[in-house]
């Protein structure tokens, strides 16, 4: 392994740092990147310079934003369509756990409710009075409830949408906010019209007839048709609650992209992806930041550096929701005993090890791994601390973890 390991610290030509970043950031959809295409372009103007502590510092602060930015979703809707399930669903949490927003309660508040995201501290969901519940005309229903405050609005109906919600969606947009329409409950309408027409029922016949009921709520009030998503709160990778996601993610700006992808509650193989694929742009940047050029002469993990990475592995755990907690929430929900869950993984038993040449080994099997994995994602001259390599393996145990679980699960809950 000779060269992967050559001390490159003394390096002074950045040529390969510059092509590197820009490679790097390339192969990211634009969706996805967590910084600015004008972040990159002054990282790589500071590179091109010689300015390491510059890109640093450009990679720090762009950080620091990410990891403040304020995330506020505002849920508006009549009482009884499903805004306290869905603000639950987003929130990742059910019905009977604590902090959960109140469902079936007929709404008689004239005030906003908040609340915030278990995992994500700067995530909070707002559950609004229902503009029919308070007497005021649009832009004072907004003004009433704060509508600066907030990222977008999501209304939400399991009918049709009122001519009152079509009239708040315009002053919305006046307003110059993004609104989006969601229509719960799709799975019951499903199943009441199979009861019904047991020999004639048609899946896709019935959904478009939904989306066609709604649809004409807007024709009928010379409203251009907007993108409409019918979504099952109980069975949230059903029907377009995936494409609602995408279609936030990509609304948002770059710098609350980020902890909003972190937030998604493990639907689909491909949303626990888009949370690997952000958190490794976000682990990335870190190491950058902590000395890019750094070689790794050695395999010998500092004891501080396993409780450092004790910690980050917890947290990831966290995030993709394959700690403690998580596994006795789901081995309830899906009835699968939770001993069982706990063999099929392996994240909990990375760093079960006294022996520190064990958790060398560890790392050097993975260098091996990342490098023919990620041939493109660096150069071949510089790499990064050991513990970042760790985390990046974290990273992708935890992921495939989640996925694991995912499989196991699905059809059971």
């Amino acid at each position: 392994m000779g060269q992967l390991f050559s001390d490159t610290s003394n390096n002074e030509d950045n040529g390969d740092l510059v092509s590197s970043v820009t490679k790097y950031f390339m192969e990211i959809k634009a969706e996805n990147k967590i910084i600015s295409q004008e972040t990159i372009h002054l990282i790589e103007f500071h590179l091109k310079n010689g300015n390491i502590q510059g890109a640093k510092s450009a990679i720090n602060a762009a950080l620091k934003i990410i990891e403040k930015a304020p995330i506020n979703i505002a849920v508006t809707g009549e009482s009884g369509g499903g805004k306290s399930s869905f603000i639950n669903a987003l929130r990742g949490v059910g019905p009977e756990d604590q902090g959960a927003a109140e469902e079936g309660i007929t709404e008689t508040t004239m005030m906003r409710n908040s609340y915030k995201h278990p995992k994500i501290e700067t995530l909070v969901l707002w559950d609004l009075p229902g503009i029919g519940t308070m007497n005021f005309p649009p832009k004072d229903y907004l003004e009433k409830v704060k509508f600066q405050e907030y990222d977008f609005f999501i209304i939400v109906s399991a009918t049709r949408f009122t001519k009152l919600q079509l009239d708040l969606a315009k002053a919305i947009r006046f307003m110059k906010k993004n609104y989006y329409f969601v229509r719960t409950k799709v799975d019951i309408d499903l199943q009441n019209e199979k009861e019904s027409k047991p020999r004639t029922f048609d899946r896709e016949k019935t959904l478009q007839q939904i989306r066609s009921y709604c649809v004409n709520t807007f024709t009928q009030n010379n409203m251009d048709e907007p993108q409409i998503f019918l979504i099952s709160n109980r069975h949230l990778s059903d029907y377009d609650f995936p494409i609602l996601m995408d279609t936030l993610i990509k609304d948002l700006s770059n710098q609350k992209r980020h902890n909003f992808m972190l937030s998604l509650p493990n639907i689909t193989e491909a949303v626990i992806d888009r949370k690997h694929k952000s958190l490794q742009q976000h682990i990335w940047l870190e190491a950058f930041t902590a000395g890019l050029l750094a070689a790794i002469p050695g395999v010998g993990i500092h004891t501080n550096d396993v409780e450092k990475l004790k910690v980050k592995l917890n947290h990831y755990r966290v995030l993709f929701g394959v700690d403690d907690a998580s596994l006795d929430v789901i081995a309830k929900d899906s009835q699968v005993p939770i001993e069982q869950l706990r063999k099929i993984i392996k994240s909990p038993y990375l760093l079960e090890t006294k022996k520190e040449e064990t958790l060398g080994e560890m790392l050097f099997k993975y260098l091996e791994k990342f490098h023919l994995a990620n041939g493109g994602l660096l150069a071949a001259d510089f790499y990064f601390r050991k513990t970042f390599y760790l985390e990046f393996l974290f990273l992708d145990t935890v992921t495939e973890d989640a996925k694991v679980l995912l499989r196991e699960t699905y059809s059971k809950i």
